[in-house]
Formats: C-alpha cells, structure tokens, sequence
C-alpha cells in the first residue's frame, strides 16, 4: 500500500481531524512555545492550555514535581484571562492550519457561560474543551466534575451560548466515570475527553514537608495510562458521542490502544515535556503501522478491541 493513501483523518459530525492526535491542554502552552519543535499544521488539534474570565497567577512554587513515570503539578491554571487571550494568542493560533480546541475553566456555571459567548464570537476556534475539574464557589468549592447534576448543568450553559462544537473534559476523581459522562451527554456535549489528572502528592522526607507549594496536585504521563485506558473503554460502551483519550500517551502503540478502547482521538500531554516532537512522531508512527497492517483508514482501527 503507498503509505500516503492511509488516510488518518477523523470526523466529529462537522468538525474534521487530519489525523487523531491532538495536544493536551496545560502541556502545550499556547501552541506558538512548541513552534520551532513541531510542524503544528501535521497536527490534528491543539489544545490550549486553560482559559479563565479574568487573569490567574495560579498557587505558589514548588509547582511540578517528578514522580515514578510520570509527574506532578500544582501550577493552579495561571493564564492570561480571555481577553488578552482573544487579543494577543489568536492571532498566531487561527493561521497554524489544524484545530485550536479552546480549553475552559470557571468558579460558576455563569463563567462557563460568558466565556462561552465570548469565545464563539472569536474567528479561528474550532471548538471548546470544558474543564469540569474546577470547584464551585458558590457550591462550598465541590468540584463539577464529580456531580453528574454539575456536569450536565454546565454543559447545557455552555451549549446555549455557543454554537461551536463542545466537548467535557471529564475528571478521573470519581467512583464511577460514566455517570458523568452520560451527563455531558445528556447536557447536549458534543464529545467528552478523559482523563484529567489524578490527585496526588509528595513529601520530602528530609525536611518532613509537601514538595508541592499546594501540598496536591495532579498526577500525569505513563504512571496513569492503565487507569486513563479502562476509563476510556468503559466510556465509550455508554455514550454515543466521541470520546477523546487522555493519559500517559508517549508512543504509538500508546495512541493505538486508545483507540482501539473506542477513542476516536487522542490527546498527548506529559510527553511533550520529555520529548517536544512526541505528537508529530506518533502521527508519523501511526501512518507506519496502517502501512504495515494492511490498513486504509484509521477508522479501521477505532473501537475494533478484540474481547
């Protein structure tokens, strides 16, 4: 087969994929950091790292901290605010050529809303990621992400002011993650992507204190990908809407087992920090293994787990 008509490209109803690697938000910056490592335009999406109505200095250093195959961080979604968003990273955004997933993140269902509304008005955007991991704080600081009755409220805030596509990005903290799920679906979401982080910390046994400054933080790269990898395959059982993987991708065959699972697309986040080419090498790597199985389309291998 001549390896150029293996065809990666992916569809979520009106939204296309060149191929089903994307980046994940808070591992890629703004897109423009990775620039000079990446050929953003062989991407099929980028994520931005999280967006909120008003700028965020995030928590106090220590931030990130090494662990067993993967890492922690506690950065506390510093970001620029959405204004400044708008006005200075857009610019470079809306002419890399692929997707630019904007990821969300708020204190009420009414900020999900109004940066919603805001967001849907800015060319270039393809869709909105929603990070339900955040607490509520006018909930006593319950996080969305673990009520299914939050999740789908702020899904269906989020779908009335916007008519981008909308995808939840659902939080592994939870005893059973595909309540939530059918609750952004139910909320009117377009796909769901999983997992976020796992709570976790470290302590110097030295000095008998946290390492991180917050004390937790979230748990990320390959130390996850089993838990990341089951979630996505019980997920994909139960809601009809794509589902994008999340969790300790650094290889191909990494990426392929999420798909199998049922993930239409994949998302890499700690990878890049070890390896900035890591996306563009699983999309090259992705194309290899269809050459050598035989395969025409990715699609052939999306949800085809042999039980």
């Amino acid at each position: 087969m001549d390896l150029k008509k293996a065809a990666l490209n992916v569809n979520f109803g009106s939204l296309q994929l060149k191929n089903p690697v994307m980046t994940a938000s808070g591992t890629f910056g703004y897109g423009e950091e990775f620039s000079s490592f990446v050929n953003l335009n062989r991407l099929g999406g980028i994520v931005v790292k999280g967006i909120s109505l008003k700028p965020r200095v995030g928590n106090p250093p220590p931030r990130v901290a090494e662990t067993a195959s993967g890492m922690l961080n506690a950065i506390g979604l510093e970001n620029v605010g959405v204004e400044k968003f708008i006005s200075e990273k857009m610019e470079f955004l809306r002419n890399i050529g692929t997707n630019v997933f904007v990821n969300v993140l708020g204190d009420s269902v009414d900020d999900y809303g109004r940066l919603a509304e805001r967001l849907n008005d800015t060319p270039g955007i393809s869709a909105i990621e929603v990070n339900i991991s955040c607490p509520n704080v006018k909930k006593g600081g319950v996080a969305f992400g673990t009520d299914p009755a939050m999740v789908e409220a702020v899904t269906r805030e989020v779908k009335s002011k916007c008519s981008l596509p909308v995808f939840i990005k659902l939080s592994p903290n939870v005893t059973d993650i595909t309540l939530t799920a059918r609750a952004a679906e139910q909320g009117g979401a377009d796909g769901v992507s999983l997992i976020n982080t796992l709570l976790g910390m470290a302590i110097d046994v030295r000095s008998r204190r946290p390492i991180l400054g917050n004390v937790v933080g979230g748990l990320s790269g390959p130390a996850i990908k089993p838990v990341a990898l089951r979630m996505v395959w019980q997920v994909a059982k139960q809601v009809s809407i794509p589902v994008i993987g999340i969790g300790g991708i650094t290889t191909t065959e990494d990426a392929i087992e999420f798909l199998l699972a049922g993930a239409s697309a994949v998302q890499v986040g700690t990878a890049n920090f070890v390896d900035p080419r890591a996306t563009e090498n699983i999309v090259e790597g992705l194309q290899k293994y269809l050459e050598d199985n035989n395969l025409s389309s990715i699609k052939e291998v999306i949800g085809k787990l042999i039980l």
